[in-house]
C-alpha cells in the first residue's frame, strides 16, 4: 500500500468517527453563502482537528505541521469533501498567512504567530481590496506611519471575509508618502480588537453577510509586526496570493461535483432532463469540471516536481467561470419556482444560494477581466494593454 493510499485510510477513518457525537450534525455546515452557519461549532470542530494533528498539514514539523506531500494534502483535501465535513473557519491563517510567515518572516514572527494558527486559537482575515483597489490592489491608499515604535494606520479595506470573527488581519497599506503603484507599500499584522477598528457587515443577495467594511481610524500594531522590509509589500503580498492557489483546490473540485450531481437529480426530478438544451449544458458542465480536475493534477504535479507551470494561471478563471454558469444552469433547471423564496421572510434553498452567490465568482479573489490581463501579458507575453 502506499504512503498516499494508507494516509487516505487514516484520514477517512477518522473522519468517520469524528463526525459524530456532538459533531454529528455538523456535516455539510458553513461554506460560500452560508458562513453564518454554525460558527461556534465549526471552531470547536476545527480545534477539535488541530488536538488530532489534520491542522496545517503541510507545513514543516518544526513549525507545527506534518511535512505532508503534495499527495497527502490533496488525499485529505479530497476526503474532507467527500465527508462533507463542516467549512474550515481557519484556512486564511493556515493557507494564506502561516505560509506567507514561514517564507517571509522572521523568528519570532514564527515563535509567536504559527502555534496559534495550528490550535486554531487566533483567527485572521486578509486586508486587501479597498473601494478604489479591488482587483487594482496596486491602487491601495490606506496609510501606515510609525508613531513612537508603533505603525498608525488610517484607511479603509472592504470584502473582507470573516472580519467579524478574526483576531488579527493582515494588512497592505502605503507606508511611504508619495509613493505610488507598487512602490512603497508594507505588509503589516494589526490586531482587529482594539479602538481605532470598525467592522461593519456588507448584506448579500444571499441575505448573509460573508463579507465585511473594515475602517481603520489610527489603529495601531507593534512595528515589529511587519511582514519583509518597509516597501516591500507588494512582493509579499504577491506570494500570498500563490500560496492561496494551493492544492485544496482539489478538494473544491468534489464539491462542485456534489453540487452538480445534485443538479443532475433536480433535473430528473423537474423533468428538465427531457429538455435537450438543458440536458446538452449538464453534459457540458460535466466536461468542464473534468477539465477543471485534470489541469489541477497537472499543476500539482508541477508543483511536487519543484516546476509549476502556467497551468496554474488559469485556475482561478476557470473555475469562477464554471460555477456561476452551473449556478445558472441550477436555476433554469429549477425551473419558475426558483423566482420564489423557500419561506418567509427571505429562506432560499440551496439551488438558489448557489445561484445568487455564485455571481461574486468572477468577481472576488481577482476578477475575470483581471485575470485575462494577467494571462495575456505575464503569461502569453502579449503586448500590455493601452492605458
Amino acid at each position: 500500500m502506499s504512503r498516499g493510499e494508507a494516509f487516505r485510510r487514516e484520514v477517512r477513518a477518522w473522519l468517520e468517527d469524528g463526525l459524530t457525537g456532538e459533531f454529528a450534525g455538523a456535516r455539510g455546515l458553513g461554506g460560500p453563502g452560508r458562513e453564518h452557519e454554525a460558527f461556534d461549532v465549526r471552531l470547536a470542530w476545527e480545534r477539535h482537528m488541530a488536538a488530532a494533528g489534520l491542522t496545517c498539514l503541510g507545513w514543516p514539523e518544526r513549525y507545527g505541521g506534518r511535512d505532508a506531500s503534495i499527495e497527502e494534502q490533496v488525499v485529505f483535501h479530497e476526503e474532507y469533501a467527500l465527508a462533507r465535513a463542516p467549512a474550515r473557519v481557519n484556512h486564511i491563517g493556515e493557507n494564506l498567512l502561516g505560509p506567507t510567515i514561514i517564507a517571509f518572516g522572521t523568528d519570532e514572527q514564527r515563535r509567536r504567530l504559527l502555534p496559534p494558527i495550528v490550535a486554531v486559537e487566533e483567527l485572521w482575515c486578509q486586508g486587501y481590496s479597498e473601494p478604489g483597489a479591488g482587483s487594482d490592489l496596486a491602487n491601495v491608499q490606506t496609510r501606515a506611519a510609525l508613531d513612537g515604535g508603533r505603525w498608525r494606520i488610517s484607511g479603509q479595506k472592504v470584502w473582507t471575509s470573516l472580519a467579524t470573527e478574526a483576531d488579527w488581519c493582515f494588512v497592505i497599506c502605503r507606508t511611504e508618502p508619495g509613493s505610488t503603484r507598487h512602490r512603497g507599500l508594507s505588509y503589516l499584522l494589526v490586531p482587529m480588537r482594539q479602538n481605532g477598528v470598525e467592522v461593519r457587515p456588507i448584506v448579500q443577495m444571499t441575505g448573509t453577510s460573508e463579507f465585511n467594511e473594515v475602517f481603520f481610524d489610527g489603529a495601531l500594531t507593534d512595528g515589529a509586526n511587519i511582514v519583509g522590509a518597509p516597501g516591500d509589500g507588494w512582493r509579499i503580498a504577491m506570494a500570498t496570493l500563490g500560496f492561496e492557489r494551493g492544492v485544496a483546490t482539489l478538494g473544491q473540485q468534489v464539491g462542485f461535483r456534489g453540487e452538480l450531481e445534485g443538479v443532475i437529480e433536480l433535473a430528473r426530478e423537474t423533468g428538465a432532463v427531457a429538455d435537450p438544451l438543458l440536458r446538452d449544458r449538464l453534459v457540458r458542465s460535466w466536461i468542464g469540471l473534468e477539465v477543471m480536475r485534470l489541469n489541477a493534477v497537472r499543476t500539482m504535479a508541477g508543483v511536487a516536481a519543484g516546476a509549476p507551470g502556467p497551468e496554474s494561471s488559469i485556475s482561478k478563471l476557470v473555475w469562477g467561470t464554471w460555477h456561476r454558469e452551473l449556478g445558472e444552469l441550477a436555476i433554469d433547471v429549477l425551473g419558475a419556482a426558483g423566482m420564489v423564496a423557500d419561506g418567509r421572510p427571505y429562506d432560499l434553498s440551496d439551488v438558489q444560494r448557489l445561484y445568487l452567490f455564485s455571481r461574486a465568482d468572477t468577481i472576488y479573489a481577482g476578477s475575470n477581466e483581471i485575470q485575462r490581463d494577467i494571462i495575456a501579458e505575464r503569461v502569453l507575453g502579449l503586448p500590455r494593454e493601452a492605458r
